[in-house]
């Protein structure tokens, strides 16, 4: 039994001092890992549970409503203007509920496509790999809404109702000719004029 402990020892002390600090320097943001790593690690001797991640934001709206595209169509247009009020072509941040469980979200970026008077129209967008395969999302490629620079894709079967109210800021504007391919799609697929 003893000599099992000492084999698995090396192989964890190989494992933590060896393979791990090379897999992190490979990372885009290594330090951030670091520090989650380092939080989590010093929560976990203090015998604390893990944070659970919080429900809601509190003091602005939040995005709770999605439907079909298609029964939110409309005329789109390109109008992106950065004067505090979001405009189509945009990329704005705002507090997303999930589908499946409306008690949790996330903070995520939405392109605008549209808006019923102090409720924007907006499309999800997602930086995950998965989406390329998925004929809902189309790939809009990386812009500056993204602080890693990955590749992004909006999601076009689903409409995001989100209160102006509850935009915590303006991450970009999408180029016109992104932001057509995504306006043709609508007019295509979903009956956008």
């Amino acid at each position: 039994m003893a000599s099992q402990w000492k084999a698995f020892q090396k192989f964890a002390e190989n494992i933590v001092f060896n393979e791990a600090p090379k897999f992190i320097r490979q990372l885009p943001k290594p330090e951030r890992v670091i520090q989650q790593g380092l939080r989590i690690g010093m929560e976990a001797l203090a015998g604390q549970a893990a944070p659970t991640p919080v429900a809601l934001t509190t003091g602005r709206p939040v995005t709770r409503a999605s439907v079909p595209t298609a029964q939110r169509a409309r005329r789109i247009f390109y109008a992106p203007n950065l004067d505090g009020r979001a405009d189509p072509g945009e990329i704005v941040w705002t507090w997303v509920v999930y589908e499946d469980d409306p008690t949790r979200g996330k903070d995520r970026p939405v392109l605008v496509v549209g808006r019923d008077q102090r409720t924007l129209l907006g499309l999800m967008l997602s930086s995950q790999e998965h989406h390329a395969r998925d004929d809902a999302w189309v790939g809009i490629g990386t812009g500056n809404w993204d602080y890693d620079g990955r590749p992004s894709w909006v999601r076009l079967d689903r409409v995001l109702d989100v209160p102006e109210d509850g935009i915590r800021r303006e991450g970009a504007i999408l180029d016109r000719d992104r932001f057509e391919v995504i306006a043709t799609r609508l007019r295509a697929e979903f009956s956008w004029s």
